[in-house]
């Protein structure tokens, strides 16, 4: 019917306002001094030590060079270093400096709080079927990378 609106999204302006806002959320925190990329790794490598740099891009799916971007930035702040890994010298490992570790952990709390939140508003069975969403959702974008 021509000058019909199409039906609202369902899922995609709730996860993209909410994203958003986490966004927020990390830059209220100013005295971390990170942006929510620079966070989101930070917190990764709290959760699961030291990372090479394809296993960061598996975590995030960043464009490979917005991630040597953040991880440069993250470097310059001296919170991580790289090395070339021992088992392959074209990979690099990064691995947090002693400040990164101490930062990352503070943000993992901070994160943690905020989660906990949040799940203590609803129910486990709608914390479940929200991430049976998100990962379906993460699905189909992979599928459809990979198809390209």
């Amino acid at each position: 019917m021509p000058g019909a609106r199409p039906q609202p999204l369902k899922l995609i302006p709730p996860i993209h306002r909410a994203t958003h806002r986490i966004g927020l959320h990390i830059a209220q925190l100013s005295e971390l001094g990170v942006t929510q990329p620079e966070a989101h790794i930070l917190d990764h490598m709290a959760c699961n030590g030291d990372c090479t740099v394809g296993e960061l891009y598996g975590a995030f799916a960043h464009r490979r060079s917005t991630l040597t971007s953040v991880l440069d930035r993250l470097s310059e702040k001296k919170l991580i270093g790289r090395e070339a890994s021992e088992e392959d010298r074209r990979t690099f490992v990064i691995r947090l400096t002693p400040a990164g570790k101490s930062l990352a952990m503070r943000l993992h709390e901070l994160l943690r709080e905020l989660e906990a939140r949040v799940i203590a508003l609803v129910s486990a069975r709608d914390v479940d079927g929200f991430t049976k969403v998100l990962v379906a959702l993460e699905e189909v974008l992979q599928s459809r990378s990979d198809e390209s």
